[in-house]
Order: C-alpha cells, then structure tokens, then sequence
C-alpha cells in the first residue's frame, strides 16, 4: 500500500509538472500570447535600435524593434484617439514614419537634426521592426543621439540603443527624462 501512495505520488508531481511546464510554454510563447484571448499588456516597456555604419554606402542603418502593441497606442494617441492596427502590408507607414520623425534623430555637431529615410516596418509576433537610413559622409565625432519612443506613454519606458561605428561598439541606455545623449565616438 505504502509503495502505491508513494507511486502515485510520483505519478502526480510528474502530472503536476507537466501540466505546470505546459502553461508556461503556453503563457511564455509570444506568438501565442499575441492571438490569445487571453492576452494581456506585457509588463515592460523597451525598445532596442540597432545603428550600423555600412562605410560603403557612407550611411548609417538604424534597425528599431518597438512592441507592436505599444507601437498602436502611440499611433493612437497621436492621432486623436484613431485605432491603428499594424500589421504587414498595411496603409500605416506615413503614421509611423511620422511618429517616428517627433521622437528619434541623430544630431550633428551643431545640434541640427540628421535628415534620414524611412525605409519601412515589418510586424512579427509581438514586435515590429522600423527601419530607417542615415546619409553620413562626415565623422560623427561631437554627434547626439535622441530617442525618445513611446516615453509619453510609459513613464518605465526604457530604449537601448547599440552603435556600431567603424570598429567600434557602444550602447546607450535612454530613460526617464534623458531622451538625447553624446556618441562618444
């Protein structure tokens, strides 16, 4: 009898961890989370831009990966309260792009903003990529960075942001109030 309890037992810590393991993989799978019922706000807010200095084509590559969900309520309230839902092959590009526009540049020495191209977004799962490219034929020595995304939405908002310039590698934190900082390059 002993030996069938402790069986059991056995047999349903195994159950119970299945069952635990499964929810998990379920609740953590983001691309279940994102057409769930179920879904909910995620907990954080960040974004990560990437920058490449591509020497050839003598310009600067910026890869942004913004939430898509947080992306949507910015259009929102920019907008007047319009409902934005973006997606792959939507008409929404001139939004984002302007969006966008009001709250990341690089700025030269003189503080003047960069002009770029936004050369468009691309939605996966629970994130869209936003692309852009930066015209840079001088040394970004004395340069600032502004990005400043979704910070009038979240005040835990955090964007980090990764230079790659010539050899060298640096990242930058942005949150709070600190919306532009220096390349030290």
């Amino acid at each position: 009898m002993l030996i069938l309890m402790i069986n059991n037992k056995k047999a349903n810590n195994r159950r119970l961890l299945f069952v635990v393991g499964l929810l998990c993989a379920l609740f953590f799978n983001s691309s279940f989370i994102a057409h769930s019922p179920f879904a909910t706000a995620h907990a954080f807010h960040t974004s990560i831009t990437r920058v490449d200095y591509n020497a050839k084509e003598k310009s600067l590559e910026v890869s942004m990966r913004v939430f898509t969900d947080d992306l949507e309520l910015a259009l929102n309230k920019d907008n007047g309260g319009r409902k934005f839902q973006v997606i792959n092959g939507d008409a929404n590009d001139s939004f984002v792009e302007k969006y966008v526009r009001k709250h990341f540049a690089l700025r030269n020495v003189q503080k003047q903003k960069k002009t770029y191209a936004y050369v468009g977004k691309e939605q996966e799962a629970d994130a869209t990529w936003i692309y852009l490219e930066i015209p840079c034929r001088e040394s970004i020595n004395g340069f600032s960075i502004e990005q400043a995304i979704f910070f009038e939405i979240f005040e835990d908002q955090t964007n980090l942001v990764n230079f790659n310039y010539l050899t060298e590698k640096k990242s930058y934190l942005f949150k709070g109030e600190q919306k532009i900082q220096e390349l030290g390059f």
